[in-house]
């Protein structure tokens, strides 16, 4: 059934009133007419069976039938923040790890990003990369769309480790280090409910002083395994391993 994300306002007694976009992708994409049934998630969370009731002024009515019951959502919240690669990495991140479960990503100008963050077209940037978010949750049948952040700089980066129950970073020579240990530790003393910022470097990772900012603010350095993993699988390695320890485990 085809999945719409939509705000809280578009939801009014007992219906549910969808404009722009996704309208036009009901009328015109997928050529659904008066009886169709779509699911259409709210801004907490809520999916709701919906049969199509109308096209008023070009826009789509539908009736509110009940609410989706099964909970798809990882049970913790992790937020990948990643520091800048080169091309479409991030763009293949967000869209996989939006699949994997990820709740937030948040890109930051790494020391050794090669990609220069040019803030004239930042606007239209996130933008586009929440968009992938959109369209990957509504293929994945998400109940919540994640959030795409402005790029932050390193320092406002460190700022926000206190928003986070566990903050880890994915280093490369803690792999060559053969450390194994410590990420594990981690997700297995985490609590349903809690929230993990995994940080995972550029092409060429970290330098030795953004480690040390990182100990120093309370983050926790690991490895993902004795292979040396590229930066746009890093975070997909985590967010795999942390559904398989949350989902399939038990």
């Amino acid at each position: 059934m085809q999945r719409y994300f939509l705000n809280n306002t578009s939801f009014r007694d007992g219906h549910v009133f969808i404009h722009g976009e996704d309208a036009k992708h009901i009328r015109r994409v997928m050529r659904m007419e008066i009886g169709f049934t779509i699911t259409c998630c709210d801004e907490n969370g809520r999916c709701f069976s919906c049969e199509i009731t109308g096209f008023p002024e070009d826009n789509v009515k539908a009736k509110v039938l009940q609410q989706e019951e099964k909970v798809v959502e990882l049970p913790v919240h992790i937020s990948i923040a990643h520091g800048l690669p080169k091309g479409e990495k991030l763009e293949l991140v967000i869209q996989k790890g939006t699949e994997l479960g990820a709740a937030e990503f948040i890109p930051f100008e790494a020391e050794r990003s090669i990609v220069k963050w040019d803030r004239k077209k930042a606007g239209k940037k996130v933008e586009r990369w929440s968009k992938i978010a959109k369209e990957a949750s509504e293929q994945s049948h998400r109940q919540r769309v994640p959030i795409v952040t402005n790029v932050l700089t390193a320092k406002q980066l460190l700022e926000r480790f206190e928003e986070y129950d566990h903050v880890l970073v994915a280093y490369e020579e803690a792999a060559k280090n053969d450390e194994k240990s410590r990420f594990f530790s981690v997700i297995n003393k985490m609590n349903e409910g809690e929230s993990l910022l995994l940080i995972v470097g550029p092409e060429g990772g970290f330098s030795d002083r953004e480690i040390t900012s990182f100990i120093e603010r309370g983050a926790i350095i690991c490895g993902f395994g004795p292979r040396i993993l590229r930066s746009e699988t890093a975070p997909l390695y985590g967010l795999a391993a942390i559904s398989y320890h949350f989902e399939l485990l038990g």
